[in-house]
Formats: structure tokens, C-alpha cells, sequence
């Protein structure tokens, strides 16, 4: 599967062209197509004002959105799981190679890093867009709706941006185009982080953030913070939303075998039967939550899968429990993994079988910087308008972009996709759909966050390496 070069014509990114012509970036790809692109960006670039100063970030904004919601159909028409995104990454590397970015590619797998270095000394700033889709099947009547399918652990599914992140790849694809056009005014440097396999990576793969960051990707560019967004179907186009502190948890994932002794289904008292202590369990286990948790604090602990036997007369030997825990505080996390295997250790001794514990810490809480989000909340209302910026509830879903944060300070913020007066489906739904109008706010945002912070950073931070010492 590749983006097809007519789903775009020859449409040129005026910022792109600009920047080709500047900086004489030889195109990514050959032939005819390319060509008459390249000739055609060059005759828009000579029509071009000046590189453009801050104040002009809106106006900036207006005339770039149209291209990056181009890009975001294509993105969305042909979208790819995680780890495999090898189209969606060769649109985003042609897209800064043409803007003159400096360029990494193949990161964690399929990632793409863009680096611009300002005209004027200062810190580096990271943002982060996440590029995978979904196994599912879309239903929505959106002209550019993905038909795509693939092979997921071993079925063939349908393949969908159920969870937006389309959007969110547009969105900074947008935003590169505004920061090219700002260059020799930005003081500092900005990293774009395009990640994949933020959803998961697949089975026996390693990916997402925590592998960006395992190859270094921290180690050589240092950010002094990391900025982040993800639409979120409760907010309506034209908002943001955001809050300080926990605003998303921690997932771990735990698995209990429980083995008994199999017997005839008509003789039980021949069997050690682990259906039996399984269901004592999965209500055991509620108790951490209602009796041994703090009630202030939150936690989830959800058994998602039960599986054991084979034939409805015969008690088997072995049952399987799955599960996630959900919580936003280290000390709750600890408390729950440990009285889970403490009672699920009781439970097995006191029916006669003897229990497999595993309990895996994967995502940590993805908490916003407390100084980072009071300055990043005004400069939003700034930006877009005081009635336009909500607060923003904590959910107990988990985000790879905490590994980030755990790095460097950072702020991770909900960008409104419902177009107003329209029910909406649910993120990692059939039915999901984000309105193009999200694009331009997110660009007008996370430019503003941008540009705004390398002025006059909220915080101490260090000159990047390409500008030595102030």
C-alpha cells in the first residue's frame, strides 16, 4: 500500500516551496510527477513574502491548514498500524525534507524525527505527534473513510485512524510548515518526534515511546520540555482542554494461572477445581479497590479475560486470568500489585490449587508539569480566547507520551474534534470521526506553545548544541 501522487495533484505547500527554494532541498522522491511539482513549487515560492515574524503566526496559520488537512485525508484514507507505518512515514520525511529540516528516519522502527534550528541561540523544544491506526473496521461516510486491510495477530482486519491520530500527525505537519516560515526568528531549536506505535507495538516487538528513548533520542537533542495534544470527542471544534498534574495513569497488565486437579464434571469432589477458586478471585480482587485503597485515590483493577477448559462435563485443570491496573500514584500501584498476589496466593491455598503470578509496569502516569501547564494555559487563552480553553477531567486511560514527560517537563494537552451540533463517536470506534476544522486550531496552538516558549521559557532551561553557550 503507498499514498497514490494524484490523491494530491500537484498541490504545493507555499512554506515548502518557499523552503526548497532557500535552501535548495533536493526533493525525496523521482520522477515526472515529483518534477513537475518541484517546478511548480518553485514559481509559488517567487509570489512569497518574506520569512514571517511571530505576530503573523495566525495569519501564518490560515494560509497553511488547507495543506495540512490535504495531508491528513491521505493520512487517513491509508492508515497503517504500529510499527508498520512505512507509508505515512515517507510522507512525513518528504514533507520536512521540504522544508528544510534536518531529517532522521527509521527511529523505533518507522519514526521520523525533524529537527529545525532557529536563526537565534536558545533551548530546544520537543513535540510529539503519534502516527499508528487501529485494527478497525471504519464506518463513518467521510469521502477520504479508510477501506484498508491487514493481517493482526493472525486475522485480517480492517485497518482505521479510530483514535485520531491522523489529526494529530496533520497537526504537526502543519505546525513544521509555520515553524519553517518563522525560522531565522525562532530563538532555539524545535524536535519534532513523529512516533509510531503509540496504540502498542506488535506482539514480540518493542515500540512506541519508551523505544524512542531507549535509542536516545533524549540523549543527543536534550529538550528542556515536551509539548503534546490529542483530540478527544467530548470537546467540540474550536476548543482545547487541559489540566495540571495526573491526566492520565499508569497501565500495567498481570496475568494469574490457577491449576487445580481435573475431574469429571459429575464428580466434583474428585477435582481441585480452578473455575471455582477463579471466580472467588476475580471477586477477591475487587476488595483492594473498595477496602484497601485510599478512597481519595484513583485505581481501576479490571479482569478482562477468563480462560480454562475444553468440554462443559469435564472441570478442568487450569484457568487463566487477565487483567489491567489503572492507577495515577506509585504508592497505589505498589499497594495493588501487592495485595493482588497476596490474595490471589490465599485464595488458591484455601481451595487446595496453587497459583502463576505475573504482574508487568508498562506505561507510567502521564502527569502534566505543574509550572509548565499554568504558563501553557494562559498562552493558550491568549492564543484562542479565554472561552475556547477548558478544564480538563483525569482519565484512567494510559498514553506512551509519559514516558516523555517522565524525561523532560511536559504538557499534554485535549484538541475538540466534534463538529458542533453532531454526536460523535467514541475513540477506538467504528464511528469515531474528527472534523477537519480540529487541524488548524491544533497548528494555532501548539505554534503559539511553540514559539512562545523559545521567546521566553517558562522555566530555566540550557542553550541547544548548535548555538554553543549564551
Amino acid at each position: 500500500m503507498s499514498f497514490p501522487a494524484e490523491a494530491s495533484g500537484c498541490s504545493v505547500d507555499p512554506i515548502a516551496a518557499l523552503s526548497a527554494a532557500v535552501y535548495a532541498v533536493r526533493p525525496p522522491l523521482d520522477g515526472p510527477h515529483m518534477r513537475r511539482c518541484l517546478i511548480a513549487g518553485f514559481t509559488a515560492s517567487l509570489l512569497l513574502p518574506v520569512l514571517a515574524s511571530a505576530a503573523d503566526l495566525d495569519s501564518l496559520v490560515t494560509q497553511l491548514a488547507p495543506r495540512a488537512i490535504e495531508l491528513r485525508h491521505q493520512i487517513h484514507q491509508y492508515p497503517e498500524l504500529g510499527n508498520r507505518e512505512f507509508e505515512t512515514a515517507k510522507l512525513v520525511v518528504a514533507h520536512l525534507q521540504s522544508l528544510g529540516f534536518e531529517v532522521r528516519t527509521g527511529v523505533a522502527h518507522t519514526g521520523v524525527i525533524g529537527v529545525l534550528r532557529g536563526g537565534k541561540p536558545g533551548p530546544t523544544i520537543a513535540v510529539r505527534a503519534d502516527m499508528d491506526a487501529l485494527p478497525v473496521v471504519e464506518d463513518t461516510d467521510l469521502p477520504f473513510a479508510s477501506t484498508q486491510r491487514t493481517t493482526y495477530d493472525g486475522q485480517e482486519v480492517g485497518v482505521a485512524h479510530a483514535c485520531g491520530h491522523d489529526v494529530h500527525t496533520a497537526v504537526q505537519l502543519g505546525l513544521a510548515s509555520v515553524l519553517a516560515g518563522m525560522r531565522e526568528e525562532l530563538a532555539g531549536t524545535v524536535l519534532l518526534l513523529f512516533q509510531p506505535a503509540e496504540e502498542g507495538p506488535p506482539a514480540g516487538e518493542e515500540g512506541g515511546a519508551a523505544l524512542m528513548l531507549k535509542e536516545g533520542v533524549f540523549d543527543e537533542f536534550k529538550p528542556a520540555a515536551i509539548f503534546g495534544l490529542h483530540v478527544f470527542p467530548e470537546f467540540e471544534v474550536g476548543t482545547v482542554a487541559y489540566a495540571s498534574g495526573p491526566v492520565q495513569a499508569a497501565s500495567d497488565t498481570w496475568r494469574a494461572v490457577i491449576h487445580g486437579k481435573q475431574a469429571h464434571g459429575a464428580w466434583p469432589q474428585l477435582a481441585i477445581d480452578p473455575v471455582v477458586i477463579a471466580a472467588e478471585a476475580v471477586l477477591s480482587l475487587q476488595t483492594i479497590r473498595s477496602r484497601n485503597v485510599d478512597p481519595t485515590e484513583a485505581a481501576v483493577l479490571t479482569v478482562g479475560i477468563i480462560r480454562g477448559g475444553q468440554r462443559e462435563n469435564i472441570i478442568p485443570s487450569e484457568v487463566e486470568l487477565r487483567g489491567t491496573v489503572r492507577t495515577y500514584e506509585r504508592a497505589v500501584q505498589d499497594l495493588v500489585e501487592k495485595r493482588m498476589g497476596e490474595i490471589l496466593s490465599g485464595v488458591a491455598q484455601a481451595g487446595g490449587a496453587t497459583v502463576e503470578f505475573e504482574y508487568q509496569r508498562e506505561n507510567p502516569p502521564l502527569v502534566n508539569d505543574a509550572t509548565l501547564s499554568a504558563w501553557a494555559g494562559e498562552r493558550l487563552k491568549a492564543r484562542l480566547g479565554e472561552d475556547k480553553v477548558q478544564p480538563m477531567r483525569p482519565v484512567m486511560g494510559a498514553e506512551d507520551f509519559a514516558f516523555f514527560s517522565e524525561r523532560v517537563p511536559g504538557f499534554y494537552f485535549r484538541l475538540g474534534p466534534t463538529k458542533p451540533g453532531t454526536v460523535n463517536g467514541n475513540l477506538h470506534t467504528p464511528t469515531f470521526r474528527a472534523d477537519d476544522g480540529a487541524i488548524p486550531v491544533g497548528m494555532r496552538a501548539m505554534a503559539g506553545l511553540v514559539v512562545d516558549f523559545l521567546a521566553a521559557p517558562p522555566m530555566k532551561t540550557y542553550p541547544d548544541a548548535a548555538h554553543g553557550s549564551d
